[in-house]
Protein backbone atom coordinates (compact mmCIF):
# COMPACT_ATOMS: atom_id res chain seq x y z
CA UNK A 1 0.00 0.00 0.00
CA UNK A 2 2.08 2.95 -1.55
CA UNK A 3 -0.38 5.73 -0.95
CA UNK A 4 -2.74 4.77 2.38
CA UNK A 5 -4.34 7.89 1.82
CA UNK A 6 -5.88 6.59 -1.56
CA UNK A 7 -6.19 2.88 -0.22
CA UNK A 8 -8.27 4.02 3.12
CA UNK A 9 -10.44 6.24 0.71
CA UNK A 10 -11.54 3.43 -1.29
CA UNK A 11 -11.96 1.02 0.72
CA UNK A 12 -14.27 2.95 2.98
CA UNK A 13 -16.45 3.25 -0.42
CA UNK A 14 -16.20 0.40 -2.30
CA UNK A 15 -16.55 -1.89 1.27
CA UNK A 16 -19.82 0.06 1.16
CA UNK A 17 -19.42 1.69 4.50
CA UNK A 18 -19.87 5.19 3.18
CA UNK A 19 -19.70 7.78 0.93
CA UNK A 20 -19.13 11.38 0.40
CA UNK A 21 -21.89 13.65 0.50
CA UNK A 22 -23.06 16.67 -1.07
CA UNK A 23 -22.45 18.65 1.62
CA UNK A 24 -18.68 18.77 2.14
CA UNK A 25 -17.27 17.01 5.21
CA UNK A 26 -20.47 15.29 5.92
CA UNK A 27 -20.77 11.75 5.24
CA UNK A 28 -23.61 8.99 4.24
CA UNK A 29 -23.17 6.01 6.16
CA UNK A 30 -24.15 2.95 4.13
CA UNK A 31 -26.00 -0.60 5.71
CA UNK A 32 -22.70 -2.01 5.91
CA UNK A 33 -21.29 0.59 8.03
CA UNK A 34 -24.45 1.26 9.62
CA UNK A 35 -24.25 -2.21 10.93
CA UNK A 36 -20.46 -2.03 11.81
CA UNK A 37 -21.69 1.34 13.85
CA UNK A 38 -24.22 -0.61 16.02
CA UNK A 39 -21.72 -3.52 17.16
CA UNK A 40 -20.07 -0.90 18.67
CA UNK A 41 -22.61 0.82 19.81
CA UNK A 42 -24.01 -1.76 21.66
CA UNK A 43 -21.62 -3.27 23.77
CA UNK A 44 -20.92 0.19 25.03
CA UNK A 45 -24.17 1.30 25.91
CA UNK A 46 -24.30 -1.93 28.09
CA UNK A 47 -20.94 -1.48 29.72
CA UNK A 48 -22.43 1.97 30.41
CA UNK A 49 -25.86 1.01 31.87
CA UNK A 50 -23.87 -1.32 33.77
CA UNK A 51 -22.10 1.09 35.79
CA UNK A 52 -25.52 2.68 36.61
CA UNK A 53 -25.44 4.96 33.70
CA UNK A 54 -29.04 6.23 31.76
CA UNK A 55 -29.07 7.68 28.11
CA UNK A 56 -31.10 10.75 27.84
CA UNK A 57 -31.12 13.61 25.10
CA UNK A 58 -30.68 16.89 24.98
CA UNK A 59 -31.25 19.61 22.11
CA UNK A 60 -29.04 19.95 18.38
CA UNK A 61 -29.49 23.92 19.02
CA UNK A 62 -27.49 25.89 21.86
CA UNK A 63 -27.77 29.68 22.25
CA UNK A 64 -24.95 31.15 21.34
CA UNK A 65 -24.48 32.80 24.48
CA UNK A 66 -24.54 29.57 26.71
CA UNK A 67 -20.46 29.24 24.93
CA UNK A 68 -19.51 32.48 26.33
CA UNK A 69 -20.29 31.63 30.11
CA UNK A 70 -17.24 29.41 29.87
CA UNK A 71 -14.22 30.85 28.40
CA UNK A 72 -11.92 28.30 27.91
CA UNK A 73 -14.78 26.22 26.32
CA UNK A 74 -15.83 28.52 23.71
CA UNK A 75 -12.48 29.46 22.79
CA UNK A 76 -11.63 25.59 22.06
CA UNK A 77 -14.77 25.26 19.85
CA UNK A 78 -14.63 29.27 18.49
CA UNK A 79 -12.85 28.06 15.03
CA UNK A 80 -15.32 24.97 14.19
CA UNK A 81 -18.79 26.36 15.41
CA UNK A 82 -21.72 26.25 12.85
CA UNK A 83 -23.70 29.02 13.65
CA UNK A 84 -27.89 29.67 12.50
CA UNK A 85 -28.83 32.82 12.59
CA UNK A 86 -32.38 32.75 10.42
CA UNK A 87 -35.83 30.28 11.11
CA UNK A 88 -36.87 31.42 7.04
CA UNK A 89 -36.09 31.49 3.63
CA UNK A 90 -37.03 33.48 0.72
CA UNK A 91 -37.85 32.68 -2.59
CA UNK A 92 -37.24 35.16 -6.10
CA UNK A 93 -39.76 33.78 -7.96
CA UNK A 94 -38.24 35.18 -11.03
CA UNK A 95 -34.81 34.22 -10.77
CA UNK A 96 -35.60 30.90 -8.34
CA UNK A 97 -32.94 31.76 -5.88
CA UNK A 98 -32.81 31.42 -2.16
CA UNK A 99 -31.75 32.97 0.75
CA UNK A 100 -32.04 33.70 3.93
CA UNK A 101 -35.44 36.19 4.78
CA UNK A 102 -33.95 39.70 6.15
CA UNK A 103 -37.09 39.81 8.11
CA UNK A 104 -36.41 36.32 9.89
CA UNK A 105 -33.40 37.01 11.87
CA UNK A 106 -33.13 34.96 14.96
CA UNK A 107 -33.16 37.27 18.38
CA UNK A 108 -29.95 35.08 19.20
CA UNK A 109 -27.91 33.03 17.15
CA UNK A 110 -27.99 29.44 17.91
CA UNK A 111 -24.81 26.86 17.75
CA UNK A 112 -24.97 23.18 15.89
CA UNK A 113 -23.67 21.38 19.01
CA UNK A 114 -20.32 21.31 18.45
CA UNK A 115 -20.31 18.95 22.24
CA UNK A 116 -22.92 19.41 24.42
CA UNK A 117 -21.58 20.46 27.96
CA UNK A 118 -23.25 23.84 27.99
CA UNK A 119 -26.61 22.89 27.04
CA UNK A 120 -26.46 19.84 29.49
CA UNK A 121 -24.99 21.99 32.49
CA UNK A 122 -28.19 24.43 32.12
CA UNK A 123 -30.27 21.64 31.97
CA UNK A 124 -28.97 19.97 35.18
CA UNK A 125 -28.99 23.22 36.88
CA UNK A 126 -32.82 22.45 37.11
CA UNK A 127 -32.10 18.60 37.79
CA UNK A 128 -30.04 19.21 40.88
CA UNK A 129 -30.82 20.48 44.53
CA UNK A 130 -29.79 18.20 46.71
CA UNK A 131 -27.12 15.37 47.54
CA UNK A 132 -29.87 13.22 47.48
CA UNK A 133 -29.67 13.94 43.85
CA UNK A 134 -25.69 13.31 43.18
CA UNK A 135 -24.25 11.33 41.76
CA UNK A 136 -25.85 12.20 38.14
CA UNK A 137 -24.93 9.74 35.53
CA UNK A 138 -26.12 10.43 32.24
CA UNK A 139 -24.92 9.67 28.08
CA UNK A 140 -26.82 10.47 25.10
CA UNK A 141 -25.90 8.89 21.46
CA UNK A 142 -25.70 12.02 19.34
CA UNK A 143 -24.52 13.68 16.31
CA UNK A 144 -22.76 17.01 16.51
CA UNK A 145 -20.45 19.49 14.40
CA UNK A 146 -17.37 21.04 13.93
CA UNK A 147 -16.39 22.43 10.85
CA UNK A 148 -13.58 20.40 9.23
CA UNK A 149 -10.92 22.12 7.58
CA UNK A 150 -9.50 18.70 6.24
CA UNK A 151 -11.90 16.06 6.36
CA UNK A 152 -11.77 12.36 5.61
CA UNK A 153 -14.76 9.79 5.93
CA UNK A 154 -14.94 8.80 9.97
CA UNK A 155 -11.40 10.06 10.62
CA UNK A 156 -12.35 13.68 10.43
CA UNK A 157 -15.94 14.78 8.97
CA UNK A 158 -17.88 17.96 9.89
CA UNK A 159 -20.64 15.86 11.36
CA UNK A 160 -20.03 12.51 12.85
CA UNK A 161 -21.75 10.48 15.33
CA UNK A 162 -20.48 9.59 18.78
CA UNK A 163 -22.41 9.61 22.55
CA UNK A 164 -21.08 11.62 24.90
CA UNK A 165 -21.01 10.79 28.79
CA UNK A 166 -22.18 13.84 31.27
CA UNK A 167 -21.51 13.69 34.96
CA UNK A 168 -22.57 15.36 38.25
CA UNK A 169 -20.83 14.58 41.46
CA UNK A 170 -20.61 15.25 45.15
CA UNK A 171 -16.76 15.43 45.43
CA UNK A 172 -13.36 15.78 43.60
CA UNK A 173 -12.45 12.02 44.20
CA UNK A 174 -15.51 10.78 42.93
CA UNK A 175 -15.81 13.11 39.79
CA UNK A 176 -12.02 11.62 39.19
CA UNK A 177 -13.15 7.64 40.00
CA UNK A 178 -15.71 8.53 37.68
CA UNK A 179 -13.45 9.82 34.25
CA UNK A 180 -10.65 6.81 35.03
CA UNK A 181 -13.18 4.58 35.15
CA UNK A 182 -14.84 5.62 32.03
CA UNK A 183 -11.58 5.31 30.52
CA UNK A 184 -11.11 1.71 31.41
CA UNK A 185 -14.26 0.91 29.78
CA UNK A 186 -12.85 2.74 26.64
CA UNK A 187 -9.78 0.77 26.79
CA UNK A 188 -11.27 -2.81 27.28
CA UNK A 189 -13.45 -2.12 24.64
CA UNK A 190 -11.01 -0.98 21.96
CA UNK A 191 -8.94 -3.78 22.80
CA UNK A 192 -11.35 -6.46 23.50
CA UNK A 193 -13.89 -5.99 20.81
CA UNK A 194 -11.84 -3.93 18.40
CA UNK A 195 -8.68 -5.80 18.64
CA UNK A 196 -6.55 -2.69 18.69
CA UNK A 197 -3.91 -2.14 21.47
CA UNK A 198 -4.04 1.21 23.32
CA UNK A 199 -1.81 3.25 25.83
CA UNK A 200 -3.69 5.06 28.26
CA UNK A 201 -2.81 8.28 29.53
CA UNK A 202 -3.68 11.86 30.30
CA UNK A 203 -3.51 15.00 27.71
CA UNK A 204 -0.41 18.15 28.21
CA UNK A 205 -2.36 20.97 29.19
CA UNK A 206 -1.86 22.46 25.94
CA UNK A 207 -3.74 19.55 24.36
CA UNK A 208 -6.50 18.77 27.21
CA UNK A 209 -10.37 19.35 26.46
CA UNK A 210 -11.41 22.95 26.24
CA UNK A 211 -12.61 23.71 29.79
CA UNK A 212 -11.35 21.00 31.53
CA UNK A 213 -8.83 20.60 34.26
CA UNK A 214 -7.50 16.92 33.21
CA UNK A 215 -8.15 15.05 29.97
CA UNK A 216 -7.76 11.48 30.04
CA UNK A 217 -6.72 9.28 26.54
CA UNK A 218 -6.12 6.43 25.10
CA UNK A 219 -4.39 6.38 22.06
CA UNK A 220 -3.40 3.74 19.01
CA UNK A 221 -0.85 4.02 16.29
CA UNK A 222 -2.22 2.85 13.10
CA UNK A 223 -0.64 0.79 9.96
CA UNK A 224 0.67 3.98 8.21
CA UNK A 225 2.87 5.33 11.52
CA UNK A 226 0.44 8.05 12.52
CA UNK A 227 -1.76 7.83 16.27
CA UNK A 228 -5.35 8.50 16.47
CA UNK A 229 -6.80 9.24 19.78
CA UNK A 230 -9.85 7.02 19.70
CA UNK A 231 -11.34 8.50 23.27
CA UNK A 232 -11.03 10.73 25.67
CA UNK A 233 -12.91 11.28 29.34
CA UNK A 234 -12.24 14.48 31.14
CA UNK A 235 -12.15 15.90 34.88
CA UNK A 236 -14.34 19.17 34.47
CA UNK A 237 -13.64 20.10 37.77
CA UNK A 238 -16.44 22.97 38.71
CA UNK A 239 -16.15 25.09 35.48
CA UNK A 240 -19.21 24.21 33.78
CA UNK A 241 -20.84 24.07 37.21
CA UNK A 242 -19.58 27.77 38.65
CA UNK A 243 -20.39 28.60 34.97
CA UNK A 244 -24.00 27.52 35.05
CA UNK A 245 -24.58 28.18 38.84
CA UNK A 246 -25.70 24.01 39.15
CA UNK A 247 -25.24 23.72 43.11
CA UNK A 248 -26.13 21.31 45.66
CA UNK A 249 -27.25 21.08 49.73
CA UNK A 250 -25.10 19.01 51.19
CA UNK A 251 -25.44 16.84 54.25
CA UNK A 252 -24.57 20.12 56.44
CA UNK A 253 -27.22 21.57 54.33
CA UNK A 254 -24.47 24.06 53.31
CA UNK A 255 -24.46 24.80 49.16
CA UNK A 256 -21.55 23.24 47.19
CA UNK A 257 -20.67 23.52 43.35
CA UNK A 258 -20.55 20.02 41.81
CA UNK A 259 -18.04 18.15 40.52
CA UNK A 260 -18.06 17.01 36.93
CA UNK A 261 -16.93 14.83 33.95
CA UNK A 262 -17.44 14.43 30.37
CA UNK A 263 -16.29 11.61 28.29
CA UNK A 264 -17.08 10.22 24.45
CA UNK A 265 -16.23 7.79 21.37
CA UNK A 266 -17.51 8.07 18.02
CA UNK A 267 -17.71 6.75 14.43
CA UNK A 268 -13.54 7.91 14.31
CA UNK A 269 -13.31 4.40 15.67
CA UNK A 270 -14.48 2.49 12.28
CA UNK A 271 -11.54 4.68 10.84
CA UNK A 272 -8.99 3.18 13.71
CA UNK A 273 -10.61 -0.13 13.16
CA UNK A 274 -9.58 0.21 9.17
CA UNK A 275 -6.58 1.26 9.88
CA UNK A 276 -5.47 -0.99 12.43
CA UNK A 277 -6.02 -4.28 10.69
CA UNK A 278 -6.56 -3.45 6.88
CA UNK A 279 -4.60 -4.97 4.41
CA UNK A 280 -4.24 -4.59 0.54
CA UNK A 281 -7.12 -6.79 -0.28
CA UNK A 282 -9.74 -4.63 1.77
CA UNK A 283 -10.93 -4.41 5.41
CA UNK A 284 -10.08 -6.77 8.40
CA UNK A 285 -12.92 -6.93 10.85
CA UNK A 286 -12.43 -8.55 13.91
CA UNK A 287 -15.15 -11.05 14.54
CA UNK A 288 -16.99 -9.20 17.39
CA UNK A 289 -17.98 -6.26 15.85
CA UNK A 290 -17.91 -7.81 12.29
CA UNK A 291 -21.47 -7.28 10.67
CA UNK A 292 -20.60 -10.61 9.25
CA UNK A 293 -18.64 -13.10 10.88
CA UNK A 294 -18.96 -16.01 8.46
CA UNK A 295 -19.66 -16.14 4.96
CA UNK A 296 -20.67 -19.56 3.27
CA UNK A 297 -20.29 -19.67 -0.74
CA UNK A 298 -21.85 -22.45 -2.37
CA UNK A 299 -20.08 -23.39 -6.04
CA UNK A 300 -21.59 -25.00 -8.65
CA UNK A 301 -21.06 -26.40 -11.98
CA UNK A 302 -25.13 -27.37 -12.97
CA UNK A 303 -28.76 -26.74 -12.06
CA UNK A 304 -28.71 -30.00 -9.96
CA UNK A 305 -24.74 -29.22 -8.11
CA UNK A 306 -26.45 -25.76 -7.55
CA UNK A 307 -29.31 -26.91 -5.22
CA UNK A 308 -27.22 -29.69 -3.60
CA UNK A 309 -24.86 -27.25 -2.43
CA UNK A 310 -27.13 -24.38 -1.59
CA UNK A 311 -29.05 -26.59 0.85
CA UNK A 312 -25.86 -27.52 3.12
CA UNK A 313 -24.59 -23.88 2.75
CA UNK A 314 -28.06 -22.59 4.65
CA UNK A 315 -28.12 -26.15 6.60
CA UNK A 316 -24.77 -25.29 7.64
CA UNK A 317 -25.71 -21.23 8.34
CA UNK A 318 -28.57 -22.43 10.28
CA UNK A 319 -26.81 -24.67 12.56
CA UNK A 320 -24.02 -21.66 13.23
CA UNK A 321 -27.05 -18.92 13.12
CA UNK A 322 -28.67 -21.16 16.41
CA UNK A 323 -25.05 -20.70 17.99
CA UNK A 324 -25.37 -17.06 17.79
CA UNK A 325 -22.90 -16.50 14.90
CA UNK A 326 -23.97 -13.76 12.17
CA UNK A 327 -24.08 -15.71 8.82
CA UNK A 328 -24.51 -14.84 5.54
CA UNK A 329 -24.75 -17.50 2.68
CA UNK A 330 -24.04 -15.90 -0.73
CA UNK A 331 -25.91 -18.17 -3.23
CA UNK A 332 -26.21 -15.31 -5.59
CA UNK A 333 -26.41 -17.06 -9.45
CA UNK A 334 -25.37 -13.88 -10.93
CA UNK A 335 -21.52 -13.82 -9.97
CA UNK A 336 -18.91 -16.33 -10.02
CA UNK A 337 -16.92 -17.85 -7.18
CA UNK A 338 -13.61 -15.52 -7.43
CA UNK A 339 -15.63 -12.66 -7.50
CA UNK A 340 -17.87 -13.56 -4.54
CA UNK A 341 -14.04 -14.89 -2.57
CA UNK A 342 -12.76 -10.99 -3.57
CA UNK A 343 -15.61 -9.32 -2.41
CA UNK A 344 -16.27 -10.82 0.84
CA UNK A 345 -12.78 -10.51 1.05
CA UNK A 346 -13.15 -6.70 0.51
CA UNK A 347 -15.53 -6.27 3.44
CA UNK A 348 -13.36 -8.20 5.73
CA UNK A 349 -15.95 -10.86 6.98
CA UNK A 350 -13.67 -13.25 9.28
CA UNK A 351 -14.40 -16.70 7.95
CA UNK A 352 -15.34 -18.08 4.51
CA UNK A 353 -16.97 -21.35 4.25
CA UNK A 354 -16.62 -22.79 0.40
CA UNK A 355 -19.06 -26.13 -0.44
CA UNK A 356 -18.49 -27.55 -3.35
CA UNK A 357 -19.84 -30.86 -5.25
CA UNK A 358 -16.40 -32.54 -3.94
CA UNK A 359 -16.86 -30.90 -0.54
CA UNK A 360 -20.80 -32.57 -0.62
CA UNK A 361 -18.97 -36.31 -1.52
CA UNK A 362 -16.45 -35.68 1.14
CA UNK A 363 -18.76 -33.84 3.63
CA UNK A 364 -15.71 -31.92 3.68
CA UNK A 365 -15.82 -27.74 3.79
CA UNK A 366 -12.69 -25.38 2.57
CA UNK A 367 -12.29 -22.73 5.82
CA UNK A 368 -10.56 -19.42 4.59
CA UNK A 369 -9.85 -17.38 8.08
CA UNK A 370 -9.45 -13.60 6.33
CA UNK A 371 -6.56 -11.91 8.29
CA UNK A 372 -4.57 -15.23 6.88
CA UNK A 373 -5.70 -16.04 3.63
CA UNK A 374 -4.77 -20.07 4.96
CA UNK A 375 -7.51 -22.50 3.27
CA UNK A 376 -7.79 -26.07 4.87
CA UNK A 377 -10.65 -28.51 4.14
CA UNK A 378 -12.31 -29.83 7.74
CA UNK A 379 -15.65 -32.42 7.98
CA UNK A 380 -18.56 -29.95 8.08
CA UNK A 381 -19.36 -31.24 12.04
CA UNK A 382 -16.15 -29.58 12.73
CA UNK A 383 -16.60 -26.81 10.80
CA UNK A 384 -20.49 -26.75 12.38
CA UNK A 385 -18.70 -27.04 16.31
CA UNK A 386 -15.95 -25.06 15.89
CA UNK A 387 -17.11 -22.05 13.97
CA UNK A 388 -17.07 -20.18 17.35
CA UNK A 389 -13.88 -20.97 18.61
CA UNK A 390 -12.00 -20.34 15.52
CA UNK A 391 -13.76 -16.63 15.48
CA UNK A 392 -12.03 -16.26 18.88
CA UNK A 393 -9.10 -17.14 17.92
CA UNK A 394 -9.04 -14.44 15.19
CA UNK A 395 -10.18 -12.04 17.73
CA UNK A 396 -7.03 -12.81 19.65
CA UNK A 397 -4.50 -13.04 16.91
CA UNK A 398 -5.55 -9.58 15.24
CA UNK A 399 -5.09 -7.66 18.61
CA UNK A 400 -1.70 -9.72 18.88
CA UNK A 401 -0.67 -8.87 15.71
CA UNK A 402 -1.70 -5.17 16.02
CA UNK A 403 0.25 -4.97 19.38
CA UNK A 404 3.66 -6.33 17.90
CA UNK A 405 3.00 -3.72 14.77
CA UNK A 406 3.01 -1.13 17.29
CA UNK A 407 6.20 -2.32 19.77
CA UNK A 408 8.08 -2.68 16.60
CA UNK A 409 7.38 1.01 16.06
CA UNK A 410 7.61 2.05 19.39
CA UNK A 411 10.71 3.98 19.94
CA UNK A 412 12.64 5.13 22.98
CA UNK A 413 14.99 8.65 21.93
CA UNK A 414 16.85 10.70 23.80
CA UNK A 415 18.26 13.10 20.84
CA UNK A 416 16.48 15.18 18.75
CA UNK A 417 18.26 14.85 15.72
CA UNK A 418 17.35 10.69 16.21
CA UNK A 419 13.60 12.08 16.88
CA UNK A 420 13.22 13.70 13.72
CA UNK A 421 14.92 11.14 11.65
CA UNK A 422 12.11 8.57 12.61
CA UNK A 423 9.56 10.74 12.64
CA UNK A 424 10.47 11.51 8.71
CA UNK A 425 11.22 8.23 7.68
CA UNK A 426 8.50 5.75 9.18
CA UNK A 427 6.86 7.19 11.78
CA UNK A 428 5.62 5.87 15.06
CA UNK A 429 5.50 6.02 18.58
CA UNK A 430 8.26 8.33 19.99
CA UNK A 431 9.05 8.19 23.71
CA UNK A 432 11.24 10.60 25.01
CA UNK A 433 11.44 13.54 27.81
CA UNK A 434 9.78 16.83 27.73
CA UNK A 435 10.90 19.40 30.01
CA UNK A 436 6.57 20.17 30.95
CA UNK A 437 6.71 23.48 28.95
CA UNK A 438 3.91 24.96 26.09
CA UNK A 439 6.84 26.73 24.93
CA UNK A 440 8.78 23.55 23.74
CA UNK A 441 5.74 21.51 23.33
CA UNK A 442 5.02 24.15 20.43
CA UNK A 443 8.40 24.34 19.10
CA UNK A 444 8.61 20.77 18.76
CA UNK A 445 4.89 20.56 17.18
CA UNK A 446 5.88 23.65 14.89
CA UNK A 447 9.42 21.74 13.43
CA UNK A 448 8.23 18.06 13.13
CA UNK A 449 4.79 18.13 13.27
CA UNK A 450 4.35 15.89 15.93
CA UNK A 451 2.53 16.72 19.35
CA UNK A 452 2.62 14.61 22.59
CA UNK A 453 -0.60 12.74 22.12
CA UNK A 454 -0.11 11.63 26.29
CA UNK A 455 2.05 11.54 29.51
CA UNK A 456 1.09 7.38 29.80
CA UNK A 457 -0.24 6.77 33.07
CA UNK A 458 1.16 3.56 33.88
CA UNK A 459 5.10 4.19 33.09
CA UNK A 460 7.40 4.17 36.17
CA UNK A 461 9.13 7.58 36.64
CA UNK A 462 12.25 8.12 34.88
CA UNK A 463 15.57 11.29 35.49
CA UNK A 464 16.37 12.24 32.18
CA UNK A 465 16.70 15.55 30.08
CA UNK A 466 14.14 16.67 27.64
CA UNK A 467 15.05 16.35 24.05
CA UNK A 468 14.82 19.80 22.82
CA UNK A 469 15.77 21.58 25.54
CA UNK A 470 18.41 19.28 27.96
CA UNK A 471 15.85 20.58 30.87
CA UNK A 472 15.34 18.08 33.65
CA UNK A 473 12.88 15.67 32.86
CA UNK A 474 11.04 12.81 35.19
CA UNK A 475 9.59 11.01 32.79
CA UNK A 476 9.28 9.74 28.79
CA UNK A 477 5.82 11.20 27.12
CA UNK A 478 4.98 9.95 23.98
CA UNK A 479 5.47 11.64 21.15
CA UNK A 480 4.11 11.03 16.96
CA UNK A 481 2.48 12.53 14.18
CA UNK A 482 -1.27 12.42 13.95
CA UNK A 483 -4.68 12.52 12.97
Amino acid sequence: MQDISEWYQQVVEQAGLAEHSPVRGAMTIKPYGWALWENIQRPLDAAFKATGHQNAYFPLFIPLSFLAKEAQHVEGFAQECAVVTHYRIQTDPVSHTVRPDPTAQLEEPLVVRPTSETIIWNTFKRWIQSYRDLPLLINQWANVVRWEKRPRLFLRTTEFLWQEGHTAHATAEEALKEAHQMLDIYADFVQNYLAIPVIKGRKTPTERFAGAEETFTIETLLIDGKALQAGTSHFLGQNFARAFEVQFLNERSELEYVWATSWGVSTRLIGALILSHGDEKGLVLPPRVAPIQVVIVPVWRNDTEQAETTAAAHQLAQALQAQGVRVKVDDDPHHRPGWKFNEWELRGVPLRFVIGPKDLSAGTVEVTPRHTGQKQSVSLDQARTSAKEWLETIQKELFERAKKRIEANTHRVDSYAEMRTILEEKGGFILAHWDGTAETELAIKEETGATIRCIPLDAPPEEGKCIYTGRPSQQRVVFAKAY
